[in-house]
């Protein structure tokens, strides 16, 4: 199945070859690709050739792998257009998916500086802290750390982070206005890694955003990691 005369490299053929096998629909979404023994095989070249082809392949997003379980074919990316400020849940469920929360943390705490400058909070003043991840169709998609002031949602409780944030605060008569954002590539750590289901180190998307009320009062700090196999973001640019 090689041409080792080739000036292509043989893991490049190897990459090649699997790619075709995707686009063909040998291998479909989810579908795992054979180990590296078998690889190793098929393909009579050493493991060193088979793992750095894979790797390529997990690098350009692919595949993936789960720790312990093995390589898969990647799922086509989740498109998030960088206009418009809309909640996970109704991400998902604009897309036809069943969005879905693991709640790891939810309490009242003092938050840092940082965190309570950007909200406009004076000194020993409370938030509400809410760490979950956040599902698509059952697959854990991202990580959501979120700070908000207790004086703006005394009632908030565990039950209510359950669901959408977005979808408590209108019901509370109060209207969200518009965000700030900024988005950069990092590398998941072993915790994120774990809760992702990814391997590390894997790439995520590290994302924070501050958003407002129409009252121009802030009411949500929110720390993000993607899977960076799984989302995308999308931007139209005119002159």
């Amino acid at each position: 199945m090689l041409n080792k005369k080739s000036p292509l490299p043989l893991y490049a053929q190897i990459e090649e070859n699997i790619k075709g096998q995707i686009q063909e629909g040998a291998f479909k979404p989810g579908d795992p690709i054979p180990s590296e023994r078998e690889l190793t095989s098929t393909y009579q070249v050493s493991r060193m050739t088979v793992r750095q082809a894979v790797l390529n392949l997990v690098k350009n997003g692919l595949l993936y792998r789960e720790k312990g379980k093995g390589t898969f074919v990647s799922e086509e990316k989740i498109e998030q257009p960088l206009q418009g400020l809309t909640s996970f849940t109704e991400d998902m469920r604009s897309r036809g998916m069943e969005p879905g929360n693991e709640l790891i943390s939810f309490e009242r705490v003092i938050p840092s500086f940082d965190i309570a400058d950007k909200l406009g909070l004076e000194i020993q003043e409370e938030v509400f802290f809410v760490k979950r991840i956040r599902y698509a169709d059952h697959k854990p998609m991202a990580i959501e750390s979120t700070y908000l002031p207790s004086k703006l949602f005394p009632a908030l409780t565990e039950q209510v982070v359950q669901g959408s944030l977005y979808d408590y605060i209108a019901s509370q008569m109060l209207i969200i206005g518009q965000a700030s954002q900024s988005i950069e590539a990092g590398l998941a750590s072993t915790d994120e890694a774990e809760l992702l289901q990814i391997e590390e180190p894997s790439a995520v998307l590290k994302i924070e955003r501050l958003s407002y009320l129409t009252t121009g009062t802030p009411f949500e700090v929110v720390h993000s990691t993607y899977r960076a196999d799984r989302y995308k973001f999308r931007s139209e640019i005119k002159r």
